[in-house]
């Protein structure tokens, strides 16, 4: 599923439906008791897989049955706001992740914190990212339904060509932009690397990984005030900018899919992304590697995550019980195996990742997945799970193309940008 993000005007729309706190205990819905009902948006191979695991779940459990209605997921969480006022909720929606703390504060929301305690759930053989996604302010507001993380794709042929080796797991930042110099030709229209520059979550979240890396923070304990404007930032932002601006050997993607298309054409040599592009690269004899570290720093080699959730909204006690019956079957190791197997999706948990020839199974039916799997152990740590981040996203997203665009210095940018942060963070509701 190709991963999208939130607008910042979802806070407001929380805030003028006078939504807050999650966990209510009385709720109704039209629908049957015996029936649940699920917005999710699965196209093509997803879409077919999801419901075959449905119907396998009605099969084994004639008392219920399970509908699901296609919801953009885009859209979902506006719909569900929606919903609210109308009183027509779903009992299970599929909602990203970057909403967590929004969806937190609708008061139908179902609080999961017992339900993953129970025996046999085994909450911790989720991902961290999984599990600190699903987290709010100590409270479960949602069960895992799909995870992944950023590595580096490269064309094999290309690297072969410039007289490159394929990048190391040991391998910096320094070597990256080396070799992006090395894979840029001008006359070729070729460049190393590529960036998305939308000034969206897609553009921040790329950053983040950097900062990380680099041994910097977002914000500071308790997301008080803006962290990354440090030597980490700085560091993490000169480095993108050497290649976007000094050296050239960056495309920037304004529109957010340009990148894939010239990658699969041979234009470009190395792309930060996700195990959501492999399946478009059939034209390219690639491999896929971690990312570089920063030597020197804390950080360390990491990756962020891009979890989303499950959410059960309360529609009275039985469809709750009902709703949690199902997900505790759907997210169940066997399930999440069965998915991941048919789909190309990374696995929800860490005991399917880990079983004997797994890896090996994804990696034959979607070369170099096998990567991204084991690059969820580099996965450490979470963006801020409040309810302002997606304001702070649009303040970074805008800060970093400045600096591609070669509009903005960086030590400027990152100033600049600190203080817009800071307000947001003092002043969460205007």
């Amino acid at each position: 599923m190709i991963r999208t993000w939130a607008c910042a005007g979802l806070a407001a729309a929380l805030v003028a439906l006078g939504l807050a706190a999650c966990g209510s205990d009385s709720g109704s819905s039209g629908a049957a008791a015996g029936s649940i009902q699920i917005w999710e948006g699965y196209t093509g191979t997803e879409a077919k897989v999801f419901a075959h695991l449905v119907g396998e779940y009605d099969a084994q459990h004639p008392g219920t049955k399970v509908t699901s209605l296609f919801v953009n997921n885009d859209n979902s969480l506006q719909k569900v706001l929606t919903a609210v006022r109308g009183g027509s909720l779903p009992d299970i929606a599929y909602l990203y992740g970057s909403w967590a703390p929004n969806v937190a504060q609708i008061p139908q929301v179902v609080n999961l914190t017992k339900t993953v305690g129970r025996p046999g759930v085994n909450w911790q053989d989720f991902w961290v990212g999984e599990r600190d996604v699903a987290t709010v302010n100590g409270k479960v507001i949602g069960m895992p339904a799909l995870v992944d993380n950023l590595a580096v794709v490269y064309n094999k042929t290309l690297l072969r060509q410039a007289g490159l080796q394929p990048p190391q797991a040991g391998w910096t930042w320094d070597q990256f932009s080396a070799d992006a110099r090395r894979l840029t030709d001008a006359a070729k229209k070729q460049y190393g690397t590529a960036y998305v520059t939308p000034a969206s979550e897609d553009t921040v979240w790329h950053w983040e990984a950097l900062l990380w890396e680099a041994g910097g923070q977002l914000l500071t304990a308790g997301d008080k005030r803006a962290a990354f404007d440090s030597a980490a930032g700085l560091k993490a932002l000169t480095t993108l900018r050497t290649m976007a601006v000094t050296d050239h050997s960056m495309y920037l993607d304004p529109t957010d899919s340009a990148y894939g298309n010239l990658f699969n054409s041979g234009k470009i040599g190395m792309l930060v992304t996700g195990p959501w592009d492999l399946s478009s690269f059939p034209n390219v004899k690639y491999g896929v590697q971690v990312m570089p570290s920063f030597p020197g720093t804390s950080g360390g080699h990491q990756t962020i995550s891009g979890p989303d959730n499950w959410v059960i909204f309360n529609n009275g006690a039985a469809h709750v019980s009902a709703a949690q019956k199902f997900l505790l079957w759907l997210t169940a190791p066997a399930q999440v195996r069965y998915f991941s197997l048919h789909t190309g999706d990374l696995p929800t948990r860490q005991s399917v990742a880990d079983a004997a020839g797994f890896d090996q199974q994804m990696n034959k039916a979607l070369p170099g997945v096998a990567t991204f799997i084991a690059n969820l152990g580099n996965v450490r740590q979470a963006r801020p799970q409040i309810a302002t981040y997606p304001k702070i996203s649009q303040v970074i997203g805008t800060m970093v193309v400045s600096v591609l665009l070669g509009k903005a210095a960086p030590q400027a940018a990152l100033s600049t940008a600190a203080q817009q942060v800071n307000q947001i963070l003092a002043n969460p509701n205007g």
